[in-house]
């Protein structure tokens, strides 16, 4: 009796094993599918003239919290590679060259193949791979009934990007140092008491979700944008037909208007679709 118990046991713990690897598999093959559906209209990337607004990495770090780490790093790679091929055969923005290592190629010769080949997919990678550890230690710290570090964590965040947009937006506007610090600052107290109010009793899944979101777009960000500044600055001011010494401006700017909406929206967007995913996934175990 026991040697049969044992044996249906076995029987149905391999069989949870078949259905999780065939639904991990079937939502490997969906997220790539939309990576590159994204990818060849305009819902991936968003051209702005001197670099594309993307949110195609919202999918890379879904694949990262609902799959894990490794396929997150191949969701990533197919993310480079959309970019590799899409600025390579249709380059619509003045940086084309950053993330294309055929052109770069063609432009300063062979430190160009592996500047662009960093630029275009070792950040993209990490983009699948950084969500799922944070995810990992803010579900843990909610386990422990350490929540309130997390939700402090998303809320500080989140303000500071704030703060840093609207004081890049008032200083463009032509603000005072003084009044767009001031304006930056009441938008994040504003922000933070907000995001508060709003978080304090939720779960400890909302906050995991959001951070890993926001924490999945700034690597994105905060990875290739420095990266051209160090490995591309000069190139890139020809690019652009500005000064050498204007371009950390323009980085910046980037940074700010782009990163800090690009980092709220997959914030956002990760937390929507990725709770009722994994509900599903789980639901069909």
């Amino acid at each position: 009796m026991r040697t049969t118990a044992g044996r249906n046991q076995s029987g149905q713990g391999s069989s949870l094993r078949v259905r999780k690897n065939t639904a991990d598999l079937v939502l490997l093959a969906f997220f790539t599918a939309i990576i590159v559906f994204m990818s060849i209209t305009p819902l991936g990337y968003i051209p702005l003239g001197v670099i594309n607004a993307t949110i195609i990495h919202v999918p890379v770090i879904l694949g990262a919290i609902l799959l894990g780490p490794a396929q997150g790093a191949f969701l990533g790679f197919i993310f480079g590679l959309t970019s590799f091929l899409k600025n390579t055969y249709m380059p619509s923005t003045l940086s084309a060259f950053v993330f294309s290592p055929v052109l770069a190629y063609s432009m300063i010769g062979l430190s160009g193949i592996w500047k662009s080949a960093f630029i275009c997919f070792v950040p993209r990678i990490l983009v699948g791979v950084l969500p799922h550890y944070v995810f990992k230690g803010v579900t843990a710290l909610d386990r422990a009934g350490k929540k309130s570090i997390g939700m402090t964590a998303l809320d500080l965040l989140v303000s500071l990007l704030v703060a840093f947009g609207v004081r890049a937006f008032a200083a463009k506007a032509g603000l005072p140092g003084a009044a767009a610090s001031a304006a930056a600052t009441a938008a994040a107290i504003a922000v933070f008491i907000l995001i508060f109010m709003a978080v304090r009793k939720q779960k400890g899944d909302v906050l995991a979700y959001t951070l890993a979101g926001i924490t999945g777009a700034l690597t994105n960000t905060l990875i290739v944008m420095p990266s051209i500044y160090v490995l591309y600055r000069d190139s890139y001011a020809a690019a652009l037909n500005i000064s050498p010494d204007t371009v950390l401006s323009v980085i910046l700017g980037i940074i700010s208007f782009n990163g800090v909406i690009e980092a709220i929206i997959a914030g956002v967007l990760v937390l929507g679709i990725g709770k009722p995913i994994r509900k599903a996934k789980n639901r069909n175990l």
